[in-house]
């Protein structure tokens, strides 16, 4: 499944470490990475950008959905040296292109204050498990979120990517470990309170679209009414 994957480290140093082994996870075929990069938040509101050669320059990050998750992220100051120029100008507030949430761009946000550095990457994932292990050992906090399809509509791809996720953790939580299932337990329990939430804001914004377009037609009935007596 393809997601969006933001782990947040304490420091510079242990991004790296993490970008490690994100590269060793690729290399054993538990995941498939298909980009990645490394962001810092500066006190005064920057970000720098970087990036490992392997994958390619910066630059053709923009327009992609990691790059406007950069973009988001890097904060609308902009961004510092290192980052590529017209990416923070071209996908900043490209929420859609970025194909997660707000609530998870939220989330993110919350944590990735100085010092704590993000690893950012898109990848290919069956489990969670391989990620999860490896980031956490290095002190790594794991945000995720399957990408979702820009065809469908912004509240119903957000809810769908979601249950996604949620369907594949409780298949792993039935296949897991003891020592782990605490851990994927907790999870899915957050991922589901979330889904709950989304559900219910989605429908308050269908509820308000509904009085919206009953009380136009309302208003267009009463002016057709009111020149019809005219009229006669």
């Amino acid at each position: 499944m393809d997601r969006m994957l933001v782990v947040i480290f304490p420091n510079e140093s242990k991004a790296y470490e993490g970008r490690t082994a994100l590269q060793q996870l690729d290399s054993e075929g538990s995941i498939s990475v298909y980009a990645y990069a490394v962001l810092t938040k500066n006190a005064d509101g920057t970000a720098n950008v970087k990036q490992g050669d392997d994958v390619g320059p910066i630059g053709t990050l923009v327009g992609t959905s990691l790059g406007s998750l950069i973009g988001i992220l890097g904060g609308p100051v902009g961004m510092a040296a290192g980052a590529a120029a017209g990416m923070a100008a071209g996908s900043a507030i490209d929420v859609d292109n970025a194909r997660v949430g707000a609530d998870f761009i939220d989330d993110v946000q919350k944590l990735l204050l100085p010092p704590n550095v993000a690893l950012i990457a898109e990848v290919d994932e069956e489990w969670t498990t391989p990620v999860d292990t490896r980031m956490e050992a290095i002190g790594g906090n794991v945000f995720r979120r399957a990408l979702s399809e820009v065809s469908q509509t912004a509240d119903d791809e957000d809810i769908a990517a979601m249950k996604a996720d949620l369907a594949q953790l409780k298949a792993e939580h039935a296949q897991a470990k003891a020592e782990r299932k605490a851990k994927l337990q907790e999870n899915i329990d957050q991922l589901d309170s979330r889904i709950q939430a989304q559900l219910e804001r989605a429908k308050q914004r269908r509820d308000a679209a509904q009085r919206k377009a009953q009380a136009k037609v309302e208003s267009l009935k009463a002016k057709a009414d009111a020149a019809s007596r005219k009229a006669s």
